[in-house]
């Protein structure tokens, strides 16, 4: 199961300036393995599961001198801790508030040993600490896999390079877009969880990737006990499910659920968002760049952070995907527009938090929406998704004409190629836009 982030959790590694390591990012995503994967680099690898083993908590209560902690810890586990030599990892450190607030001192006092810490309910320990460290410690953001690594899971590293280098100018023989089209089927049905990868290639069986995604589904249901002095259980669960009932337009807490009032579903959905388990696509005027600085934070769409889990959620009927010679059966609740914005996010870099936009306007008679807006070489790029290869572009083209746009790209099932000033990307293709 190979990451694509390791590779900058390995440049991480080898800079002399290096800051302690926070990998963060929603429960199953792969946090875990992916630094057991980066501590095949080092000589030693000390684990510290504050879950598992509790008793080393207490290695934290009298101070917070990382000499005295480290002594301990190597003690405890029998693993040396040297500077250079030895990946430190400490695992569900949520549960040690405590160790959380001694990583800034381990940059401070051992600049030369390899500190990352993880946890899966870890946004929720930093928002109820005054101080943590910033500036001393470095974020990293881990999301579920996306469809280039999905390929190179299935070790179709060659494709992966032919889709990377296709452009309108030389669009991909026929036979690899069809190849391509039937693997972002598959994808689109698993999604990037790496269990229901893993599973997947292991067996081929459709069925037991479901059982795997319902588990998952599960699991995080079972999370929301977590939050309950929050938000009732029964709020999160309705505002999570109805996050795909309402995919591919604004987010309306009044339509969160019978049980939701406005001010619950806000909460709600912030906690899920917390949780990574749910991105804000926020409006934007698309004036100029920075997106960011034109938005309107009370007017946002909702994406699931995994397609997988999206299609469990949204109930659609797997014998009919399975046996679907048009992929438009995929479409069903807009996947095709949330399965790009989550691809964008995970494309969008490691070591900033992926924020995506989109521009919307009403007024009487004439209401436009184009999906995601993206800056490219200084300028806004208007982004339309559509599921299939055909479809009208009314409101991609009144937005270039509004804001003078030089360039449009269009998302469907359509090979690459250009009709004047937009672009055709594949659906299997998001990546190409971030090269």
């Amino acid at each position: 199961m190979r990451r694509i982030i390791l590779s900058a959790l390995k440049d991480w590694k080898t800079d002399v300036n290096h800051k302690i390591l926070l990998v963060r990012g929603a429960r199953q995503v792969g946090k875990t393995y992916i630094i057991r994967e980066l501590a095949k680099e080092f000589k030693y690898f000390l684990e510290v599961n504050f879950e598992k083993n509790t008793d080393v908590i207490h290695f934290f209560d009298q101070n917070l001198d990382p000499a005295r902690i480290c002594t301990n810890l190597s003690a405890y586990y029998g693993i040396p801790v040297i500077d250079d030599k030895t990946l430190l990892f400490f695992d569900e450190i949520q549960s040690c508030p405590k160790a959380i607030q001694s990583l800034r001192f381990f940059y401070e006092s051992k600049p030369g040993l390899h500190v990352i810490a993880a946890g899966s309910l870890l946004e929720f320990a930093l928002e109820d600490l005054t101080s943590w460290g910033v500036g001393r410690i470095r974020s990293v953001y881990m999301y579920p896999m996306s469809f280039d690594e999905f390929l190179l899971a299935h070790n179709e590293d060659a494709l992966l390079g032919l889709k990377k280098g296709a452009t309108a100018l030389k669009p991909l023989n026929q036979a690899f877009h069809e190849k391509l089209k039937d693997y972002l089927k598959r994808f689109l049905m698993i999604g990037g969880m790496p269990e229901a990868v893993k599973t997947f290639i292991g067996n081929s069986d459709m069925q037991s990737v479901q059982k795997v995604l319902s588990d998952i589904t599960i699991s995080y249901i079972d999370d929301f006990a977590k939050y309950k002095s929050r938000v009732p259980v029964l709020r999160l669960r309705e505002v999570f499910e109805s996050v795909v009932k309402q995919s591919g337009g604004k987010y309306i807490y009044s339509k969160a659920g019978s049980l939701s009032n406005p001010t619950q579903a806000k909460d709600a959905l912030k906690l899920l968002e917390m949780a990574g388990l749910v991105y804000k696509v926020y409006h934007t005027s698309g004036q100029g760049i920075p997106l960011g600085s034109e938005v309107n934070y009370k007017v946002y769409k909702a994406l699931l952070h995994d397609n997988g889990i999206f299609q469990q959620l949204a109930g659609l009927r797997l014998s009919e995907l399975l046996i679907a010679n048009n992929i438009d059966m995929l479409n069903k609740g807009n996947i095709a527009e949330a399965f790009t914005g989550t691809e964008m996010i995970k494309y969008s870099g490691d070591f900033e938090k992926g924020q995506i936009y989109y521009w919307h306007r009403e007024k009487r008679g004439s209401t436009a929406e184009v999906d995601y807006l993206i800056e490219q070489q200084g300028h806004v790029v208007p982004v339309e998704v559509k599921s299939g290869s055909t479809g009208k572009m009314q409101s991609l083209n009144l937005f270039m004409d509004e804001k003078k746009s030089t360039e449009g790209i269009r998302i469907s099932l359509e090979n690459f190629s250009q009709y004047g000033k937009i672009t055709i990307i594949p659906l299997y293709a998001v990546s190409n836009l971030f090269r």
